[in-house]
């Protein structure tokens, strides 16, 4: 899209993932799809797909990783929630179910439907935040072979995408395993932030 986009046409956007049913046949409590943005949010978080909680609430990271990333950005919640700010893009925008040991990866069907047409609203010097092995398979795929650590440490490399671990629980393992991630990377990711958002 050459310019903005206009408000009309954001919102036209939103109602129609708000309706869609692409793959409801799949989804164990049906759909509901959960992405917030608009034609000014200057961060753009692309992460996994809603777990149950977020799926109930309809608030994206509405749960304990949701803290722990705001935590990393260095934001607050009514900022973190400002759709005028932020906008929250997930791979899948439903709940795809769960799986042994955590919830069932993202339903391959949403992205390629809705992601073009939700950047195509967005600012172009906005910052897309990967958050997890699923975004930065998509977005940077020519690292699919490093580790999710590698990814980590190329920081600014690949602008304008930061590959991030997820913060679910297990992040406190990989923040442990690397202490670089939290000493020398979020303070540069929250500067970064910090710039987007004035």
């Amino acid at each position: 899209m050459s310019g903005p986009a206009s408000g009309d046409h954001v919102e036209a956007l939103r109602q129609r993932i708000a309706a869609c049913t692409l793959c409801a046949a799949s989804l164990p409590l049906g759909p509901r799809p959960v992405a917030r943005f608009s034609a000014t949010s200057r961060i753009l978080i692309i992460g996994q797909a809603p777990g149950s909680k977020v799926h109930l609430s309809g608030i994206p990271w509405d749960d304990d990783s949701g803290d722990r990333l705001r935590g990393w950005l260095g934001l607050d919640k009514p900022t973190f929630y400002d759709e005028a700010k932020v906008a929250q893009m997930p791979m899948g925008f439903c709940y795809p179910g769960k799986a042994s040991g955590g919830d069932l990866p993202p339903r391959r069907e949403c992205a390629p439907q809705w992601h073009d047409a939700v950047l195509g609203v967005l600012p172009e010097d906005r910052l897309a935040l990967l958050v997890g092995i699923h975004a930065q398979g998509r977005y940077l795929p020519h690292l699919k072979k490093l580790t999710l650590a590698e990814r980590v440490s190329r920081f600014g490399e690949d602008l304008p995408f930061i590959a991030l671990p997820h913060p679910a629980w297990r992040s406190r393992l990989f923040m442990a395993k690397h202490p670089w991630f939290e000493a020398e990377i979020l303070p540069r990711l929250r500067e970064m932030v910090r710039e987007r958002l004035t």
